[in-house]
């Protein structure tokens, strides 16, 4: 079985140079690992490390330490290692859920994300929450149940990283004419606007005009496929969006000296928002294990922030859900895991996949 025990960095260029989809699949601590990689040499890192104090694994590993400020400081070592891994305009997806100890909820995800980035500098983009619609069975009394986790999203370079916006929109509504006149994609007609600025008085005549003017444009603009939709902001007749203070906001700003701004929705669909309602992996009546990290939640992320040729590591990849993934979304990727039983699973998934 294809799984690699020593010798990683040349097992792992030669897999970039091979162009095999098959993921790369690494036997080894993540750090020891990864501190055998070349810097520079990963385009995405998506994964989800085990919890603190929950889980006896049975080959030992991360999770195990007696207090959880040695569990984050495990944490920050390995993705000092990945920090230097990645390229430069890299990204680190982490899913990373929370654990109880003397009754109080310890915080982690929020101490690991801030170490990362008060400690090695990495820039913090999102705070995904990962809504799981349905939880585990909870039979406590004192509090409420857990139904979320953190997925947070980190860069190495601020302002130069790989972001595919338009590969993780959703599919946009269309604009259609109705008795001639153009409708938006959610039932905009312009009728109102116009009825608003006739009868404004906070707007001069020539601001009208202009308003007019301007709001006939943007329903042609709708009309040619260039913008799936609009809200227009018309002075004291709707609030502006952000903040009414001009030194603050410039459409506020474009308020006070326009009368008037226009919101545009993109032509190919809106983004994703930053909680992500998706059921967990289903563990039931299953003779291997599968941790409830479920693959659609490593869609987004692949698809926005690896390049089609690039490369995803997942360094506690578990039974392989991120290669998986990226397999099916035609990455290249390498897992790596310290438990050999995972990635024979990680295996048999990934390889049946055709």
């Amino acid at each position: 079985m294809p799984i690699i025990k020593s010798q990683f960095a040349e097992h792992f260029c030669g897999y970039l140079q091979s162009r095999n989809l098959n993921p790369l699949l690494l036997h080894g601590d993540a750090y020891a690992v990864l501190a055998q990689l070349p810097c520079d040499s990963v385009d995405c890192c998506m994964t989800s490390p085990p919890y603190w104090g929950k889980r006896q694994y049975a080959d030992g590993g991360l999770g195990l330490e007696g207090t959880y400020q040695e569990f984050v400081a495990t944490l920050l070592s390995i993705f000092g290692e990945l920090k230097r891994v990645l390229k430069p305009g890299g990204s680190f997806w982490l899913n990373i859920g929370d654990t109880y100890a003397n009754k109080s909820l310890v915080g982690i995800p929020w101490r690991v994300a801030l170490g990362l980035i008060d400690q090695q500098g990495w820039t913090l983009r999102n705070d995904v929450i990962w809504h799981k619609v349905k939880g585990g069975p909870d039979n406590t009394t004192d509090r409420l149940r857990n139904v979320h986790e953190n997925i947070f999203h980190f860069v190495k370079d601020a302002k130069d990283y790989y972001y595919d916006i338009d590969a993780i929109r959703s599919d946009p509504k269309k604009t259609k004419v109705v008795n001639g006149a153009i409708v938006s994609a959610t039932g905009v007609t312009g009728v109102r606007y116009k009825r608003q600025i006739e009868l404004a008085t906070a707007l001069s005549d020539a601001e009208k005009k202009n308003a007019l003017a301007a709001l006939e444009q943007m329903l042609q603009t709708v009309s040619a496929g260039e913008i799936a939709d609009f809200r227009m902001i018309i002075r004291k007749q709707q609030r502006t969006t952000h903040s009414d203070v001009t030194g603050v906001s410039g459409r506020a700003r474009e308020l006070e000296e326009k009368g008037f701004y226009f919101l545009k929705y993109h032509p190919n669909g809106s983004k994703p928002g930053d909680v992500w309602e998706i059921i967990p992996e289903d563990t039931q009546n299953r003779t291997q294990h599968y941790a409830p990290y479920p693959e659609d939640i490593c869609r987004i992320p692949i698809l926005a922030t690896c390049p089609p040729d690039g490369v995803v590591l997942d360094p506690f990849c578990g039974t392989g859900t991120t290669l998986l993934v990226a397999k099916q979304l035609d990455r290249q990727s390498v897992g790596i895991d310290i438990s050999e039983e995972y990635l024979q699973i990680s295996y048999q998934r990934t390889h049946s996949l055709l």
